[in-house]
This record gives C-alpha cells, structure tokens and sequence, in this order.
C-alpha cells in the first residue's frame, strides 16, 4: 500500500480534520466532484439527468457508525423516504426504456448507519423495515460491504433477509478481503446480486491482499466464479464495479466469449470518476450504474476515494485554481 493512500485512510478517521473540513465554507467546495449535494431532493434531480444519459443509479445517503438509537432510526426513515421518491416512476419518453426496465434508480445503504455497531438485532429491524418498503414497488437496495469487523455480521444480515424472501436486496463483496471466495461460494445457491469491488479500508494483511496486483488477480478469480454458468443458472447477477480499464476490458472479452447476454450483469462505477470512461460503456449497450452519494456526511466517504486514487486530488486542485 503506498504512503499517499495509508494517509487518506488515516486522515477518514480523524475527527478534527472531517470537523474543519465539513464546516468550513471554502473547503466544502472540494467534494463536489464525487457526491451530488446535501439533500435527497439534489440526488433525485442528478439521478434523473444521468437517467436520460442512459445510465443507471444507485443513490446512498452518506453516513455511517452511528453512535445511538435515535441516530439509527432516522437513516432508516431518510432510506424509506428515497425509495418512496426513486419508486415514482420516470418520464418514459426522456428515460431509455431498457433503463426503466432494471431499475432506473436504486439504493446503497451501510448497516453500521442502521445501528449494527450498536446493536445487531436493532440493525436487522431497520433494514427489514426498509426492504418491506422496498418490496412494494420491487426496488433494489444494496448492503455496502465496510470494514472487516462487520463482515461476518453483514453477511448474516444479508442471508437472513434473502431467505425471507427479499430477493431484491444485493450485497458488496472485497476481492482485496482474502476470505471473499469463500463468501461467494457460500452466496452462489443462493443466486446472489453481487457487487463486486476492490476495497476501501485499511486492513491488516493477515486478512487481506497488500499487494495490487493480487487484489486484482483475485477480483478476475471472484468475477470468474460470478460468471461461471452454475452461478448464472441459479441466478446470480454480477456487479462489476470499477474504474480499471484491464479488468473491464477482460469482463467484455469474458461476457462476448460465453454469449451472456447484457441483461445479465452491469458495470458500476463512482459519480466523478472516469466519466469518460462511463460514457463510453453506454454507447457500446452496456447497462453502466453510477453510484450517487448525498448527504452532509461525506468526510470519510472523500477520503477513501481519495486513497483509491490520490490523483483525484490533483484534479481537484487544478480545478479550484480555476473558478
């Protein structure tokens, strides 16, 4: 792991850096590129803009590790409040009908916002209540994947959910974690909606890759297993999320191949980030999410993606000089 990104990994923990920077009014200029605004209201209207771009979205409502009950219960209510918004149904004559199809927005929602640091039982009731919301207008949520002590914890909470029934909720997997194979084998029967990523946090490497190169040889092992027909046949559906240029090319090579068809799977990738890149999986017919943050909360979220790729804050930089 280079010295530039173990910064940014320790800077998203530092409670007086996130305080200086959030209410700063200057420094709260800087995250614009990666996340749409402070309010439900904002996403909404970018999501729809990037709908009739052709691209899909999955919003999430920043925030995450609540510290009480009270806290829990109002990111689960702000939840209920996006999937009543997202379900209401697009224009159809601006949205691509294959859009609307699969849905055209969706949400991404962290447990330890829903209270699994403080309690499991409390974050269970909260995610429940927020996929019987869900279920009414068939709308997918995502579980974000976070760090390695709720990775047990989530899982659980994920099978537990699927078994009852809520088959459109996904969940996050870490090709840099070296215990995912095993959870994607164990998710396969199961017929799994998989986001596949790099990760984000700072791990011990007891646990995890250090090494680039082997995180992204594992992620191609993971997406192999994710495209594999068995796991296709039991209704698997990967989530290719990233911005490496090598692993989405093998992914198209990979898909042409074995004749899968485009509605089995997508690409995903951050708000902000290689929109060049985005862009262009649009026009070749692929189905290509952004991820769209809002919220007041997006110190930590800003600072891993800075870790991911420390030159998006050179990018950032040249941009300021030039207001």
């Amino acid at each position: 792991m280079s010295p530039l990104k173990d910064l940014f990994l320790y800077l998203s923990k530092s409670s007086i850096i996130q305080k200086f920077l959030s209410t700063s009014g200057p420094c709260k200029i800087i995250p614009r590129r990666f996340i749409s605004g402070e309010t439900l209201s904002v996403g909404i209207i970018i999501a729809r803009e990037l709908n009739k771009q052709g691209f899909l979205v999955t919003l999430d409502n920043l925030g995450e590790s609540v510290t009480n009950k009270d806290q829990a219960i109002s990111a689960t209510q702000e939840y209920l409040n996006i999937i009543r918004a997202i379900s209401t149904p697009p224009n159809p004559d601006v949205i691509p009908k294959e859009a609307t199809s699969f849905g055209t927005i969706t949400s991404s929602l962290k447990l330890t916002q829903l209270g699994l640091a403080l309690e499991y039982q409390l974050c269970l009731e909260n995610i429940r209540e927020i996929m019987q919301e869900a279920k009414k207008s068939n709308n997918r949520v995502t579980i974000d994947m976070e760090d390695s002590p709720y990775t047990e914890r989530t899982l659980n909470i994920y099978k537990t959910l699927l078994k009852e029934g809520f088959s459109t909720l996904g969940i996050v997997i870490q090709s840099y974690l070296k215990r995912s194979e095993s959870d994607i084998r164990n998710l396969v029967p199961l017929g799994p909606r998989v986001r596949l990523c790099k990760g984000a946090y700072k791990e011990p490497s007891t646990i995890a890759f250090a090494r680039k190169k082997d995180v992204d040889k594992n992620y191609l092992h993971l997406l192999s297993i994710l495209f594999s027909k068995d796991a296709l046949e039991k209704g698997a559906y990967p989530e290719v999320a990233t911005h490496d240029e090598k692993i989405i090319n093998w992914t198209s090579a990979l898909v042409k191949k074995n004749n899968i068809p485009a509605e089995q799977f997508e690409f995903q990738m951050l708000y902000g980030i290689r929109r060049d890149l985005q862009q262009r999986l649009v026009k070749q017919g692929y189905r290509t999410r952004v991820y769209l943050p809002y919220g007041t909360h997006w110190y930590p979220y800003f600072m891993r993606r800075l870790a991911e790729r420390p030159a998006n804050l050179w990018f950032i930089l040249k941009n300021l000089c030039y207001r």
